[in-house]
């Protein structure tokens, strides 16, 4: 199965997040700043990462950087979504990136998998929250990085 795993990242957390992934699943990783539209499409599963910035907003270079997603065909395509973000310091924008890419690729008719539970975070609102679920797999490095590995791995087994 081919993976490409498309992130943006600045401090360097959630490229390590792509990373871990990667090597679990024999993935590709690819910064947002660098890849073209064939990323997104020649893959078998899509995975899309970033970090929450502030009051809920992408990443920047995800924004600079967000017309390569809508010009892809993402038509049935299998996209996985992971986000980073600080629930104690950030409770009514948790993980909202990830919320916003889930609205782009299924506003692009993908098929979206990997829905994680919201039990063990304690947050106010996220509109990466969908029908009591997140919409892919949620982390909090700043305050739940001991959690990181056991989370990432029992997402990769529902996905593969």
């Amino acid at each position: 199965m081919k993976i490409n795993i498309i992130f943006g990242s600045d401090g360097g957390a959630t490229r390590g997040v792509a990373a871990k992934i990667a090597a679990k699943c024999q993935g590709r990783t690819i910064d947002i700043k660098k890849a073209a539209v064939v990323d997104f499409e020649n893959c078998d599963l899509l995975v899309l990462g970033s970090p929450t910035y502030g009051d809920g907003t992408l990443q920047t270079d995800w924004e600079d950087n967000i017309d390569k997603l809508r010009g892809a065909n993402l038509k049935g395509k299998k996209i996985a979504l992971f986000g980073t973000g600080d629930q104690q310091n950030y409770p009514t924008s948790f993980l909202d990136a990830m919320g916003i890419l889930y609205d782009e690729v299924s506003a692009l008719g993908a098929n979206v998998v990997g829905f994680t539970d919201t039990k063990g975070f304690d947050y106010i609102e996220s509109t990466a929250e969908r029908d009591g679920q997140f919409v892919g797999l949620a982390l909090d490095l700043d305050t739940q990085s001991g959690m990181t590995e056991k989370r990432v791995s029992a997402w990769l087994s529902q996905l593969l």
